[in-house]
């Protein structure tokens, strides 16, 4: 391969091109007023979070449509907020996220002027019926409603006045309730309604006047109280200091007009259901096919909210704050203005989302205040503090790492203040960060290790459980009590499975068939199969390689494991499936794709073939999608209580899982089950938000196994390299990897055609159906778009008679945000558009054709493609998209041909600099800070023994 092009002086940073790849670019549906409506939002590939913060995700991209996702589709507005794990109540309270530790930050809502906090005296939340426990130390958060926020971290040095007083009595009465289990927590959470918001602004009372509604009342603080809260009271963003008498700029200086309000203009009677939504829409100018998303999103009042509220527009995918503020201006007329408070709080919520589908959880609250200010909002800092009293904002307090990257340990002195960053985010997101932090160490702590040779076995454990030596007190633990956290600790360290000198459990059932136990006083479902020490030994010795042996005898010793390795390992999660299926346990493995799917079930065929009992008929039925195994399509099904019936989960492409799905499956997972995540650290993160699997690695939560096994040849030569930040020259005697140096897009374009439709499949055997194009985005004069319209013109012309489409047309279809489906048009009626996606047949809806949810499919992009292989890969980089350019972009996008790699090639130095230089695009999350907690507050009861 030459690397003329590959390397050399990288001249000084280069900015994204406004045609980057994935670019926000106009979709053929118009926007409100008129204005087309460009791509929902840039996605994790693409375009950068809200003004002020960093540009996070992996290049640029765009959901079109308000369907389809940037390169992988992240999740908007609308989309069904994931499972947490504690039933979490619809504002995301406290009391039903879990009892966070000693030093742990906990915030929920207060509704009207008494609304208490029942943890707020002790800063802790009470116990009561509802309460679950989650990890030692894990945040919880939810939002405060009502004229002021109530935050357990108050700060005491000011004191405080006549009606804070009151408060802090109606809280400190709160707790003894709980506590006293007269009141549940959560009935402090449902008696005072939330009042209505204004119709109009000009009907607003003046700031400091008290608000009306069912409970509200002059005894809780005013809203300035509220405001000028510092971040240690609030938990929220302090407000900057300003000149005497309190004024922060015109807005402040200015507290009410002094002339007549303009009159808003009439109210839109609108008809019931969708039709009033229609009607309301075409009030406003906005395009009528919003009709339904939007009545789908705001509900069965959609036309009432909308004509009240014309900025909740915002709340649907595709739309922009200019179209929104275009449609509100054609409702009120001259009663509509950048300071209008519902304006604020839909620009809030707007920029989250925009930052969730860059792929941050929450965003620092400085960040969020300059994108506000960009937005023309006068007083940003009254926008958020609005936001986090109506609960449409949740506020954390996160630990700053040490330069070193770990996070400081809590130390318990209060003389020493930890430096704290505050964090604000969406409710949902942030139960589902907590869910998955919960969860994850909930499989810790309940593991039961497998048994070892003991001095005393003249006591055998009480009900049929076997004994475990405690790994840091040395005690036995009771089977009929819970895993002791420091047991879960111990665990998490034994990193390299070493099994010598280990025997058969005494108390243990038979190693080879499942039983199913002796029933617990708090146990009386079956139990699985327990083998012993020496069995997990015995099919470790008989791995295929040291890897695969390390990862069985690392699974033996911990309910949670974290596996890394490029697509060569990928074999070695199929050797423990086929060993703990040989031990019988109920063991399958989850990829992201189908076609990772059958890569995984060739692995577990080849794997079975040499043992003595695979526990199936057919060892590739243990190969599952992540998809399929929580809607209940594949895998084992859920037992009684609505858990997974299996004993050994092992997800493959575990990069690929966000935060929601990753909530979903691990709480779909019963006490004691194993959980294996592994992956390849150098891919691409999700498309949705979060990091769930570099922060689990960062965090050091459980142990970690790497694999030793490289990828042979010279494309694996050459992504291996990548991996580390060198772009090398690799030697390529059968051509399987070609660099085509380009001028510009047009020439990158005519090149790619060339490439897939003949010099490919002539000089490989490789058909054009069978060579996947890749680029950096959906925009641009060498984006997905242009691409696959230059491709469609060659491989397979047609005036696009099926809404676009014509059979044989290769497509993208994407069923829900993140899911990328390969497949080929064969048909199209009145159900809809039929498809062939890699053997199985598919209709997909009219509808969801219409709203862009298919895409022709001869080029995506690397978000698109990641968990998929093909025998050829093109991949395209136009000189105009470099600004989207990573290390983990190209790592990516290069590992996705198996027999052949072309490389059309127009970035020039740009290429080599994003390899050595640019390794990821940051986001901002909290799970590796709040698994960090649960091991330090873990560790606290051992170390004080």
């Amino acid at each position: 391969m030459s690397t003329d092009r590959l390397a050399g002086e990288t001249p000084p940073g280069q900015e994204a091109a406004p045609a980057t790849a994935e670019a926000r670019t106009p979709d053929d549906a118009a926007g409100p007023g008129g204005a087309e409506a460009p791509d929902s939002a840039a996605g994790p590939e693409s375009a950068s979070a809200p003004e002020g913060a960093a540009a996070s995700g992996e290049g640029a991209t765009g959901r079109e449509e308000g369907a389809e996702t940037a390169g992988a589709e992240a999740e908007t507005a609308g989309a069904e907020a994931s499972a947490s794990g504690a039933e979490a109540d619809a504002v995301g309270s406290g009391e039903e996220t879990g009892t966070p530790s000693s030093g742990a930050e906990s915030a929920t809502p207060a509704s009207g002027a008494d609304a208490a906090n029942p943890g707020a005296a002790n800063g802790s939340p009470a116990p009561g019926p509802e309460t679950g426990t989650p990890s030692p130390g894990a945040e919880t958060a939810a939002p405060a409603s009502g004229a002021a926020a109530a935050n357990p971290g108050a700060a005491k040095a000011n004191p405080p006045s006549g009606s804070a007083k009151a408060t802090a009595d109606a809280l400190a009465a709160a707790v003894r309730a709980v506590e006293s289990g007269e009141r549940s927590a959560a009935s402090f959470f449902n008696d005072a309604p939330r009042p209505a918001r204004p119709a109009a602004p000009a009907a607003q009372p003046a700031k400091g006047a008290p608000q009306g509604g069912p409970q509200a009342g002059p005894t809780g603080p005013g809203p300035e109280v509220a405001r000028q809260r510092t971040v240690q009271e609030t938990g929220g963003p302090a407000r900057p200091e300003g000149p005497a008498g309190g004024a922060t700029g015109p807005a402040a200086a200015a507290p009410a007009a002094t002339g007549p309000a303009p009159a808003p203009r009439p109210a839109v009677r609108a008809l019931p259901g969708v039709e009033g939504v229609r009607q309301v829409l075409a009030a406003g100018g906005a395009p009528e096919t919003l009709a339904e998303k939007t009545a789908e999103i705001l509900g069965e009042r959609a036309a009432e909210a909308l004509g009240e509220d014309p900025w909740l527009l915002l709340g649907v995918p595709g739309v922009r704050p200019e179209q929104a503020d275009g449609f509100a201006r054609a409702l009120l007329g001259p009663a509509c203005g950048p300071g209008d408070e519902r304006r604020a709080q839909a620009l809030v919520g707007w920029l989250l989302e925009q930052a969730a589908l860059a792929g941050h959880s929450a965003l620092e609250a400085a960040a969020l205040r300059a994108a506000l200010a960009q937005r023309s909002v006068p007083d940003p800092d009254d926008a958020l503090q609005a936001a986090i009293a109506d609960g449409a904002v949740l506020v954390f307090q996160d630990a700053i790492d040490e330069p070193g990257g770990r996070a400081r340990p809590a130390t318990g002195d209060d003389e020493e203040e930890q430096p704290v960053r505050v964090l604000l985010g969406l409710d949902r997101f942030a139960m589902a960060e907590e869910s998955v932090a919960d969860g994850l160490a909930r499989l810790l702590n309940t593991f039961e290790a497998v048994a070892e040779p003991t001095q005393d076995t003249a006591a055998p454990a009480e009900d049929g459980e076997a004994e475990a030596d405690g790994p840091a007190s040395g005690e036995s633990t009771a089977g009929g009590e819970a895993a002791d956290e420091s047991t879960a600790a111990g665990d998490a360290r034994v990193a390299d499975g070493d099994t010598s000198g280990e025997s058969p459990a005494t108390t243990t059932p038979a190693a080879d068939t499942p039983t199913t136990g002796i029933p617990t006083d708090h146990d009386t479902a079956p139990h699985p199969a327990r083998p012993s020490a020496t069995a997990w030994e015995a099919v470790a010795a008989a791995a295929p390689s040291p890897s695969a042996a390390e990862l069985i005898r690392a699974t033996a010793h911990s309910g949670l494991v974290a596996h890394t390795g490029a697509e060569a390992a990928r074999a070695e999660p199929a050797a423990l499936i086929a060993a703990a299926r040989s031990l019988g346990l109920r063991a399958f493995g989850a990829t992201h794709t189908e076609n990772g799917r059958r890569r995984l079930a060739a692995h577990l065929t080849d794997s079975a073939a040499d043992a003595t009992a695979t526990g199936s008929p057919d060892p590739a039925t243990a190969a599952v999608t992540v998809s399929g195994l929580l809607s209940g399509r594949e895998g084992p099904g859920r037992d009684a209580d609505g858990a997974l019936a299996l004993d050994l989960l092992v997800v493959l492409d575990a990069p690929q899982l966000d935060l929601e799905t990753a909530a979903l499956l691990v709480e779909s997972l019963t006490d004691g089950t194993r959980l294996v995540l592994s992956g390849d650290p150098g891919v691409l993160w999700s498309a949705g938000p979060g990091r769930l699997f570099a922060d689990l690695l960062a965090a050091r939560f459980c142990p970690q196994v790497a694999s030793r096994t490289p990828d042979f040849g010279p494309i694996g030569e050459l992504v291996s390299g990548i991996g580390i930040g060198e772009l090398s020259q690799v030697e390529a005697p059968g051509k399987e990897v070609v660099i085509v140096p380009v001028r510009d897009a047009g020439e990158a374009v005519h090149r790619t055609v060339q490439l897939v439709a003949d010099s490919v499949p002539r000089a490989f055997g490789v058909p054009a159906e069978h060579t996947q194009v890749i680029t950096v985005g959906h925009g641009g004069a060498a984006g997905t778009r242009a691409l696959n319209t230059a491709l469609k013109e060659r491989l397979n012309p047609g005036p696009g008679r099926f809404g676009g489409f014509d059979p044989g047309d290769r497509v993208a279809y994407t069923p829900a945000p993140g899911r990328t489906v390969p497949g080929t048009v064969t048909g199209a009626d009145a159900a809809g558009l039929h498809l062939d996606c890699d053997g199985s047949a598919l209709v997909v809806p009219r509808e969801q054709v219409g709203t862009g949810a298919v895409r022709h499919g001869w080029a995506l992009t690397a978000h698109q493609a990641a968990g998929t292989r093909w025998p050829a890969a093109v991949v395209v980089l136009p000189g105009d998209a470099t600004g989207g350019l990573t290390r983990a972009w190209v790592y990516t996008a290069f590992s996705r041909g198996e027999r052949h790699l072309s490389v059309v090639q127009g970035a020039d130095q740009a290429l080599a600099r994003a390899v050595s230089e640019v390794p990821v695009k940051e986001r901002t999350t909290r799970l590796r800070s709040l698994l960090q907690q649960s091991v330090q507050s873990g560790g606290e009861p051992t170390a004080a023994d």
